[in-house]
């Protein structure tokens, strides 16, 4: 590719080198703000999956701009009020066995120190003076980070609506920001990126609540078809940590198993609830994530589980949950630019139709004959 008239053409090194520098800056943000950029972040999500209730509102309802939004927003925290409220619901009545609750953990608690002193050698009294220990030593480290994230997490509730409000009522504002950053040659690039981050963004959220709803009905059934309590409970709350990729359904499995064994002491009710989510995760893994979800997000499992891991290392567990769709969005932008393709083509799960490998394959024989034929001719000369 030529380099235009007033442009500096970089050797490939020190373009690397740029995008290395460039990346560990964007990092080291992200680590020291993530308080704010998480929240924001999370915000230009919702804005985006709300943004057909305001076109709607506003084309054919005639509402106000303002009015749109503030009524897609109100919508919004209606939905979740009423999650939030069946949650608590549940969970009262949740609460009504408590002591039944506490008398099956004494139970699974002293066979579970029965089987460490047999197997593993070390008494009851040890066990009580090790766990004792560990309590006494993280006990008001624990408190004050529980009170801490609750504080934050309050926060960010209250802020969330409102961020979400005002990213939908400036839209138009923050559209014309980003066509003053770049040229006037560079515009359709621009609307290209704008429109296919939108449908990225849609498709994966909206999936995203469609495969929670199936995995949340799935585990229900089943474990009401087992007989087991709460299971309803227990399906939507599997299905929200489900929303965490990878390690969300080893965490719901966890939640199942305690729930079950707290509900009956025997070990059969303990393996027909692993079997439900182990039939649930394989279905929701070979179907519904490639199907319901990954359908527009085309991510290869290397780069999902890099930029989970790198997420929650930075911004921890809102980091993990906003890590595949930010991937997504950074894969659309790297698509449209033509020195980042490499980096898209990296993210990406499938190769470009354009690049041959036989092509390669070819050259490179052809390049082996060449200098076969070079060999011959050097030793002939040198009979001669």
């Amino acid at each position: 590719m030529n380099a235009r008239p007033n442009e500096v053409q970089l050797p490939f090194y020190a373009r690397f080198c740029l995008v290395l520098l460039l990346l560990f800056i964007i990092g080291w943000t992200v680590y020291l703000g993530s308080g704010i950029i998480m929240p924001l972040l999370l915000s230009v999500f919702c804005a985006i999956l709300l943004r057909p209730v305001v076109v709607f509102l506003t084309n054919r309802l005639r509402f106000p701009h303002v009015l749109a939004a503030l009524t897609a927003v109100i919508l919004f925290l209606i939905l979740i009020g009423a999650v939030i409220f069946f949650i608590s619901s549940q969970v009262s009545d949740f609460t009504n066995d408590l002591p039944r609750i506490r008398e099956n953990l004494g139970k699974h608690y002293r066979e579970l120190q029965d089987w460490v002193s047999e197997h593993l050698h070390i008494s009851s009294s040890r066990q009580e003076n090790y766990i004792r220990n560990i309590t006494k030593d993280n006990s008001n480290h624990l408190v004050g980070n529980t009170l801490a994230g609750f504080s934050i997490t309050l926060l960010h509730a209250i802020l969330l609506p409102i961020f979400t409000f005002l990213i939908l009522f400036y839209r138009n504002l923050f559209k014309k920001f980003l066509s003053r950053l770049v040229r006037r040659r560079n515009q359709q690039t621009l609307v290209a990126i704008v429109m296919e981050v939108k449908v990225v963004v849609q498709s994966y959220i909206v999936g995203l609540l469609i495969e929670m709803g199936i995995v949340a009905a799935l585990i229900s059934g089943g474990l009401v078809l087992f007989g087991v309590q709460y299971a309803l409970l227990i399906g939507v709350i599997s299905a929200l940590l489900n929303l965490i990729p990878y390690v969300g359904m080893l965490c719901a499995t966890i939640v199942g198993l305690v729930t079950a064994s707290i509900n009956s002491t025997e070990f059969t009710v303990s393996l027909e609830v692993m079997g439900v989510y182990l039939a649930v995760h394989l279905l929701d893994t070979n179907f519904l994530m490639p199907k319901v979800v990954a359908s527009k997000v085309r991510i290869n499992a290397l780069a999902s589980i890099v930029g989970v891991y790198v997420g929650s290392e930075l911004a921890g567990m809102g980091g993990m949950f906003l890590a595949i769709p930010t991937i997504a969005i950074l894969k659309v932008i790297f698509d449209r630019i033509e020195g980042l393709k490499p980096w898209g083509i990296l993210m990406g799960d499938r190769l470009p139709r354009s690049y041959d490998w036989s092509s390669h394959e070819r050259y490179r024989k052809r390049e082996t004959k060449e200098e076969k034929v070079a060999r011959e001719v050097k030793k002939g000369g040198n009979k001669i």
